[in-house]
């Protein structure tokens, strides 16, 4: 299989990112090299990265990305890692997620010597350079910043679950979608333009304002504090919201959880599956109870940030969402949270 480094559709004229706040200031690259952009590779720092544009797919080494939140939930990232290592799926989960990121939606085939790192040793839904719109939707997002860094405004949970397994680390490569080319800016503008835009999250786990200077250099858990009410709200995705296109989405929910105290939370146990359900349903009823226009963090209403009409999407509590999430891991197809707690009894 085929990677290509940088692939410019036309189709991502429809996904854009007018639904993110403000517009941001396209500058434009320093340096060239030269080189028509259309298809080729380069890692951080080199000028390949200064001519992406809005909306081409970059191939990247995943250690080369800078991050753009201090923080992560855990817990999703042991649920992912859980997936990978005590999984029950036919596929492995994990090429099901490097091909999603890759814009190719799923994996079609993979054999049990198929690994991350050698992306020829299994196949995805969609072939390189057959992309739709539909299927580049989920990639992750990076900024072009200034030298041609990239700055990761989405992924850091599924690059860090990629970067902590066995066969992934800081060396596999996976295609990420530029959101902007800051990179004509200097330090402090490019800053000022990714706080203006909201593609920087810089609130540490008590709320409290951290600098951009003091933001992780890259993924991997090491690099990032744990965040539960981010992993709290990672687990309400379909039950109490609908996951979409802003950054950050479940940080500025979990900013709300901790600073609005909509539920109380002092009997919350993140290690046991019975509490941890209590709360996300909670937790989860608590969104579904706001009006559509109330502001949630940062401007955002919750009707920006995906508020479902009905808890669980109106099904009942044995159905739908959470009924797939309330699944022990002795179940043919364990919930999210028991692979999280299943992946953590092993630490």
């Amino acid at each position: 299989m085929r990677r290509s480094a940088i692939s410019a559709l036309t189709t991502l004229a429809l996904l854009g990112a007018g639904t993110l706040a403000g517009t941001p200031a396209v500058a434009a690259p320093l340096v060239c090299g030269g080189i028509s952009t259309g298809s080729f590779s380069g890692s951080a720092g080199d000028s390949e990265y200064l001519c992406a544009k809005e909306g081409d797919l970059l191939d990247v080494r995943i250690g080369d990305v800078h991050a753009t939140q201090p923080s992560l939930g855990y817990d999703e990232v042991y649920y992912k890692l859980g997936r990978y290592t005590l999984g029950k799926d036919e596929i492995n989960k994990k090429f099901d997620d490097w091909c999603e990121a890759n814009g190719q939606v799923e994996a079609a085939t993979a054999t049990p010597a198929s690994t991350l790192k050698d992306p020829s040793s299994f196949t995805c839904q969609i072939p390189v350079g057959q992309e739709t719109a539909e299927s580049i939707a989920p990639m992750k997002t990076v900024v072009v910043g200034p030298r041609g860094d990239l700055y990761l405004t989405d992924g850091h949970h599924t690059l860090t679950s990629f970067y902590e397994t066995a066969d992934g680390g800081p060396d596999m490569h996976v295609r990420l979608r530029v959101l902007g080319n800051l990179s004509g800016l200097s330090e402090s503008a490019f800053w000022a333009e990714m706080e203006k835009n909201k593609w920087v999250w810089t609130r540490d786990v008590d709320g409290n304002q951290v600098s951009v200077q003091s933001l992780p250099k890259g993924v991997g858990l090491a690099n990032f504090a744990d965040d539960k009410y981010r992993s709290l709200l990672y687990f309400a995705r379909d039950i109490g919201f609908t996951p979409g296109s802003i950054p950050f989405q479940e940080f500025y929910w979990g900013a709300w959880v901790r600073d609005a105290t909509p539920v109380d939370l002092s009997g919350w146990n993140n290690n046991d599956l019975a509490s941890y359900l209590s709360t996300v349903k909670s937790v989860s009823q608590a969104q579904t109870a706001l009006a559509g226009n109330t502001v949630v963090d940062s401007g955002f209403t919750a009707t920006d940030l995906g508020v479902l009409t009905a808890w669980n999407d109106g099904k009942a509590e044995s159905k739908g969402e959470f009924a797939k999430l309330s699944k022990p891991y002795s179940d043919e197809k364990p919930g999210k949270i028991a692979y999280s707690l299943a992946y953590k009894a092993t630490l």
